[in-house]
């Protein structure tokens, strides 16, 4: 029977140079992986948003406006207003107020006779273009008395109606009558005479 001597590992290793290259080559060699992490994920910062305070702009302060102390009625608005103008010369336009003050005028161009001057100044008598204008206004008084004017310019003029406008008196008489005078004519008197000369 043969006594096989169990050589210890530790031995074996400081003695394998003995051995030879066999040895050597049959130790196992394991193959190094390098070890794979995954890859790290951080949260997304959150930044809380920036507050920034609400700038103060100091109120722009304006002038009190200025009102005469004996007016009465500085509280009085503008409630409607309206203003054309047109190509052809022509225009209208109209505005009411809170204290139920109204007025509206229109005006056309019109052909009409009149007086027209030259370059050098010379007068004559044709036809030019004028305006003709008409409107009406009404308003309450202090009092409360109400009135209306309705007007008219044209080639006649300015022709105001209205209730509230004076009304010349009319006068009404006999012209004179010039008088008859009765008279007769004096008659020349009937002188004599004679026919003289050849043949008589």
């Amino acid at each position: 029977m043969k006594l096989v001597k169990i050589i210890s590992f530790d031995w074996f290793i400081c003695h394998r140079r003995y051995f030879g290259c066999c040895c050597r080559c049959s130790f196992y060699k394991p193959e190094y992986k390098a070890p794979s992490y995954p890859a790290p994920s951080y949260p997304a910062p959150a930044y809380p948003a920036p507050a920034y305070p609400a700038p103060a702009y100091p109120a722009p302060a304006y002038p009190a406006q200025a009102y005469n102390k004996d007016n009465k009625y500085a509280d009085i608005t503008i409630t409607s207003q309206s203003d054309e103008r047109n190509l052809d010369g022509s225009s209208q336009w109209s505005y009411a107020q809170s204290d139920y003050t109204t007025r509206e005028e229109s005006q056309v161009q019109k052909k009409m006779q009149g007086v027209t001057y030259d370059s050098y100044g010379k007068e004559s008598y044709g036809e030019v273009l004028g305006n003709t204008n008409k409107g009406s206004s009404y308003w309450v008084s202090p009092e409360g008395q109400k009135f209306t004017l309705t007007w008219t310019a044209d080639e006649a003029g300015f022709q105001p109606k209205g209730d509230h406008l004076p009304v010349a008196p009319v006068h009404e008489y006999e012209l004179p009558v010039a008088p008859v005078h009765e008279y007769e004519l004096p008659v020349a008197p009937a002188l004599p005479y004679s026919r003289t000369g050849p043949g008589y």
